[in-house]
């Protein structure tokens, strides 16, 4: 029943598909010719040409979202994944549609048509496919097109899985329970049999999803429950218990015909690298044009309020551990570190000053470090930069800490949104480090910034 109806999505989204692609064609050929806004130099072709082609466009824009794997319904299909098959589809579909125009020498060849109709595609196809999922996972919330699940094992990784998929009922996964011949320390867990029983289990409750969720040192009953399964059809995925190691983000390649796994491959290369930079020139240079006059009044303060200077500057490891100076405005007395050496700041430190006191809580002493953004030493957002005499007291007790250093520093990061700054865990700030990594992108950087912006600078662990 669940595979019928997932063959019916399909069917449903080829056909919205082909609805959205013949509505922004005809609102292409509106929008250049006929709604005024564009001005038309020459002869307008006639509307019969764009209806001829209409039926070759609409057969090409099935094609091109099948070739890019927007009819393969998967219900753990995320956001971003979606958003990037619609682009690819539409951009194939304009090449498609421009080769089909010139072999077929069509009448109809407006060039600035062609580039309205791809912008209108996209945005079209991509807002009729958010409005269908929100709508299949309110159905799916209802109880419409559910699909059995079990979770094989008991452990930590198996109630974690079970606790997320609960949460997750837009999945429209309905978890029957665990799989396992250990017995549980909690007994709420459900459990329906051991892994032998897995095939009948499966056949006797109709279960076309199972998650393996087994500890590292059980690997021998991963490969048992692959055999089980063998001869069904279930889908089946595997969770990974790698403790310690919560920010890999895992690539899948092959190697003649060997499978490769890469654990820790970061997204901060090629065009994505002068993607950030634009984007932190680029804010970096609103932000100081807006908040310069501000700027200038606590310059005026610090100056006025004690003896020193009106910047601090310390040195900080970067991206590829490379020092800088970074830059703040100062919080401190001038001689702070004369008697004790390297130390972090305390909840009630004396070293601050009355007006220090004050910037430290609201983080305006971090405004300077635009700045470094601007010089291209640091980022707006990524890890916090930290002190070379702490790093290599870090790295030798934390593991992975130095991978904090494959991006550059930023002046927010995921970890601070989360609350994890100041006196908090290191080992939690490093988790969400290393996720920030390996999940990078600009849309997540403007998360960041916005959270950052949204939950103000005042937090309970600034001091």
């Amino acid at each position: 029943m669940v595979r019928r109806i997932t063959q019916s999505l399909a069917f449903l989204f080829l056909l919205i598909d082909l609805g959205l692609t013949a509505v922004s064609w005809m609102l292409a050929y509106w929008i250049r010719f006929q709604s005024g806004w564009v001005s038309v130099e020459k002869d307008i072709p006639p509307l019969s040409a764009c209806l001829w082609d209409l039926p070759m466009v609409a057969g090409l824009a099935g094609l091109s979202f099948h070739l890019v794997g927007q009819y393969r319904i998967n219900r753990l299909r995320r956001f971003r994944e979606e958003l990037w098959g619609v682009v690819q589809g539409a951009g194939l579909l304009l090449l498609f549609v421009l080769a089909a125009i010139f072999l077929a020498r069509s009448p109809y060849e407006p060039r600035l048509a062609l580039l309205i109709f791809w912008i209108v595609e996209t945005c079209l196809v991509f807002l009729g496919r958010r409005l269908a999922w929100s709508t299949l996972r309110k159905l799916r919330q209802s109880g419409f097109d559910l699909s059995n699940c079990v979770i094989i094992g008991s452990g930590r990784e198996a109630r974690r899985t079970l606790r997320a998929l609960r949460k997750s009922r837009w999945l429209g996964l309905n978890v029957l329970g665990m799989v396992d011949e250990k017995t549980p320390l909690n007994a709420d867990l459900n459990i329906l049999g051991g892994i032998n029983e897995l095939p009948d289990l499966l056949m006797r409750e109709k279960i076309e999803q199972v998650f393996i969720a087994l500890p590292l040192k059980r690997f021998h009953d991963v490969k048992r429950v692959f055999d089980l399964l063998g001869k069904t059809m279930a889908e089946v995925h595997l969770i990974p218990d790698l403790p310690g190691l919560s920010g890999l983000a895992i690539q899948t390649t092959s190697l003649h015909g060997m499978t490769v796994l890469g654990l820790r491959e970061s997204p901060h290369h090629g065009i994505n690298v002068l993607v950030k930079r634009v984007m932190d020139f680029t804010i970096a240079m609103l932000a100081l044009f807006i908040l310069s006059p501000f700027m200038a009044l606590i310059a005026l303060a610090v100056k006025w309020s004690s003896p020193g200077p009106v910047f601090f500057t310390q040195e900080r490891c970067g991206l590829n551990g490379k020092l800088f100076r970074m830059l703040k405005f100062r919080s401190m007395r001038a001689d702070a570190e004369a008697g004790t050496g390297a130390v972090f700041a305390k909840k009630q430190d004396d070293r601050r000053t009355g007006l220090g006191t004050f910037l430290r809580r609201t983080s305006l002493d971090e405004l300077p470090q635009l700045f470094n953004v601007l010089k291209g030493e640091m980022s707006l957002v990524g890890p916090r930069p930290e002190r070379p005499v702490f790093i290599d007291r870090f790295s030798r007790t934390i593991p992975n800490y130095m991978t904090r250093h494959s991006v550059k520093v930023g002046m927010t990061g995921w970890a601070q949104v989360n609350g994890w700054r100041g006196d908090t865990s290191l080992r939690k700030r490093l988790q969400y480090d290393l996720y920030y990594i390996t999940h990078w992108t600009p849309w997540l950087d403007l998360r960041i910034l916005f959270l950052t912006a949204w939950r103000g600078f005042i937090h309970k662990n600034a001091y």
